[in-house]
């Protein structure tokens, strides 16, 4: 009993931390959020689709590094698929374990402290500006 337990405690601990290293690069997140909205039997276009609109990414150096690191991380833990030409990506069978993830900060959006979500510039001048009505 005391095994099965731990077992299981271990399993969901390396989810957990597959689920995390996934989402430590922001082309991945990206590709995440763009695999969400997309259809669940749908694909991607790369390297467009894993690109933060706000940030552009150069795209030739953006597609190898999805070839050779992005791609090849999510598809060996299972949360997408790909293919190399033309280079398209779509959810793999574990997908929904990242898929939570955003779905639980979308719902939460409104406890998520404004440094992860406001650029820096923005948010020092709206407290500037709540330090000017004081």
């Amino acid at each position: 009993m005391v095994s099965t337990r731990y077992d299981n405690g271990r399993q969901i601990i390396e989810n957990w931390d597959a689920v995390f290293r996934a989402l430590s690069a922001e082309p991945r997140r990206q590709l995440v959020v763009s695999l969400s909205d997309a259809p669940a039997d749908g694909s991607v276009p790369l390297p467009e689709s894993a690109v933060n609109p706000n940030v552009p990414a150069d795209p030739k150096s953006l597609r190898r590094e999805l070839h050779h690191t992005h791609l090849p991380m999510l598809a060996d833990l299972g949360f997408v698929e790909w293919e190399r030409e033309p280079l398209v990506a779509a959810r793999g069978p574990q997908f929904e374990q990242v898929a939570a993830v955003f779905e639980a900060l979308h719902s939460n959006a409104t406890a998520i402290p404004d440094s992860l979500v406001v650029g820096c510039q923005r948010l020092e001048e709206e407290q500037q500006t709540d330090l000017d009505l004081r």
